[in-house]
């Protein structure tokens, strides 16, 4: 479904990505894990057109999207749920998940889904009226899933959906992100919490510093001892 060839990213002259390549299959939960600055937000940025590679290729159905504005890959069936939640403070719920909608016409799917979105996040149907600002860290990320899934996405890319959350939600939210893969829709995840995200995904790549250095089913990564070293706390 996506396959990401041989790229280079960089900030101004800080190369941020060197020579990395990966592939998602259709229907799969794939996982990206490494520590704070190896370049996973950095690879979804590039993926959803918010940088461009200087080298490489971005393929996503057989076609290139690689230097394409970002509203043409959401167009395309690529949303992105950004690092930190990124919700409209100032706007509400309701408004918030319309605005995820906003490439669509089709009034009446356009309802049907945000139905949909108040049944998989029953709080956010509570809260529909309210400020997205007042809302708790945990509801803000639904409120950023919801409003990803409003575009009727094919690919969803998720950035650190865990940060910040109790455990409880977390659990919460991978819980909903198994739900959204049964139901047809394909995960990018990047995510801190190693333990977390390779108990949902089927497959995984670990970044350091910009390439791939690892990949694998992620029960073979569970099992490596190079990887329970450096981010399973050793168990």
């Amino acid at each position: 479904m996506l396959k990401i060839n041989d790229i280079d990213v960089y900030y101004g002259n800080i190369q941020a990505l060197r020579g990395l390549s990966i592939e998602v299959n259709e229907g799969e939960i794939v996982t990206l894990i490494g520590a704070n600055g190896a370049g996973k937000s950095t690879l979804l940025k590039t993926i959803s057109g918010l940088l461009k590679p200087k080298k490489g290729s971005i393929e996503y159905l057989g076609s290139s999207i690689d230097g394409k504005p970002a509203q043409t890959i959401v167009k395309c069936g690529i949303s992105h749920v950004p690092e930190g939640r990124r919700v409209f403070s100032n706007m509400t719920v309701e408004e918030n998940l319309e605005l995820g909608a906003y490439l669509r016409k089709d009034r009446d799917g356009i309802k049907k889904d945000m139905e949909h979105v108040y049944e998989l996040f029953p709080r956010l149907l509570e809260r529909r009226k309210q400020l997205s600002g007042t809302l708790s860290g945990g509801e803000q990320q639904m409120l950023a899933m919801g409003r990803a899934l409003m575009s009727k996405p094919k690919l969803i890319i998720l950035d650190e959906p865990s940060m910040g959350l109790a455990p409880l939600m977390v659990k919460n939210i991978f819980n909903i992100i198994e739900m959204i893969n049964k139901e047809g829709v394909t995960v990018l995840l990047v995510e801190q919490n190693a333990n977390m995200a390779l108990s949902v995904a089927h497959r995984a790549y670990v970044l350091e510093t910009g390439s791939i250095v690892l990949s694998g089913t992620a029960k073979e990564l569970q099992e490596s001892e190079e990887v329970k070293a450096a981010y399973l706390g050793g168990l």
